[in-house]
């Protein structure tokens, strides 16, 4: 197991070398120029050339390469003089500077995502602000999608080919066919306007709210639900499906016959047999959703106000605030591969036929 953790690690490795790699000429073969963004329509040549100079846009696409890579890996190479540890430290300095001076030494920091060209922040101060908001309402919608989808195919397969089954087919033809955007659309109509006298529910929110006096912040709840339940639609769906089709195949094994002939009951065998062993695809699904969802809740987190990494991304592209986008993309993809050896891990704690193959 230890070697086969080592493994998924290193081609973790080698997928998030890969999408850095893509996400960086990705952004920098578009058109547009971020220096004449940042100083707006009226700006001079002069100072468009300080700007890119600073920026280090003036070197050959392979340096600024180099200098990412430098940039995000946590061992990277810096001036020896104090004066750039200092300037380090305040996060002053750039790395554009480095291929031509050999007055240089191997530091371990932490990956640094650069600046916003519009805001001048630090991207990890931003994502770090916006991220929380998007991971809770992933959370959120997927720990609704997990238990009411498990619960829904499980019923399903119980009661395969009947008027229930027949009901929540219907429901999960729906809800993988249903767009979230279009969703979030009719569902702040209905339960926020139009029922928003009996729901209680606003159209518009964050997690945090204000009090009538305006003296100080508390989480409010209530805000994430529509959000939730819009985004939780789609894997709803998805894990119903799965969790049905997989109980079926499991409920058709011998050693389940075996089991009812040792005197078992049908419940002792769902619970004991049955579901453990369906979870597999579940999980798979899971881990696949979660990441979707943190990455593709761009248009619930506008309609609904929430303030995450999706409304962070649409900002930095219609700003041209590429190292936001890039940072925000790059921070999904640790979060995927994480996510994704995680699962591989789980796939034997929940399933004993489950082996991994070392070496």
């Amino acid at each position: 197991m230890f070697n086969f953790i080592l493994k998924r690690i290193g081609y973790g490795l080698l997928v998030l070398i890969g999408v850095i790699t893509l996400v960086f000429f990705l952004f920098n073969i578009l058109p547009g120029d971020s220096a004449r963004m940042m100083l707006g329509q009226r700006s001079d040549e002069q100072s468009v050339e300080i700007i890119r100079k600073d920026l280090g846009l003036d070197k050959p696409l392979w340096q600024q390469y180099l200098l990412y890579l430098n940039d995000l890996s946590p061992l990277s190479i810096h001036k020896k003089n104090p004066q750039s540890i200092v300037y380090l430290d305040n996060d002053k300095y750039s790395y554009t500077q480095l291929l031509n001076n050999n007055n240089t030494t191997l530091v371990i920091k932490k990956p640094y995502l650069r600046r916003s060209y519009q805001s001048k922040r630090q991207v990890a101060d931003i994502l770090s602000e916006a991220f929380p908001n998007t991971l809770i309402l992933a959370i959120a919608s997927m720990s609704f999608a997990l238990v009411i989808g498990v619960i829904l195919g499980a019923f399903s397969a119980i009661f395969n080919n009947t008027l229930f089954d027949k009901l929540n087919l219907l429901l999960i033809t729906i809800g993988m066919s249903l767009p979230s955007f279009f969703a979030a659309i009719v569902f702040a109509w209905i339960f926020a306007y139009l029922l928003a006298p009996y729901t209680g529910l606003s159209m518009f929110g964050s997690l945090y709210g204000v009090d009538s006096l305006g003296r100080g912040e508390f989480i409010d709840l209530k805000n994430l639900i529509l959000p939730a339940f819009t985004l939780g639609i789609r894997p709803l769906a998805v894990i119903s499906e799965l969790t049905k089709s997989s109980m079926l195949e499991v409920l058709s094994q011998d050693y389940i016959r075996t089991a009812k002939a040792k005197g078992l009951t049908q419940f002792q065998i769902l619970r004991h047999h049955v579901l453990k062993n369906s979870l597999n695809p579940v999980i798979t699904s899971v881990s696949g959703w979660f990441a979707s969802l943190m990455a593709g809740a761009v248009f619930v987190e506008y309609i609904f106000d929430w303030k995450g990494v999706g409304v962070v991304i649409v900002d930095g592209l219609e700003k041209y605030d590429f190292p936001v986008v890039m940072g925000a993309l790059l921070v999904i993809c640790v979060l995927l591969v994480i996510l994704n050896i995680v699962v591989d891990i789980l796939y034997g704690v929940i399933d004993p036929r489950v082996r991994v193959v070392k070496g």
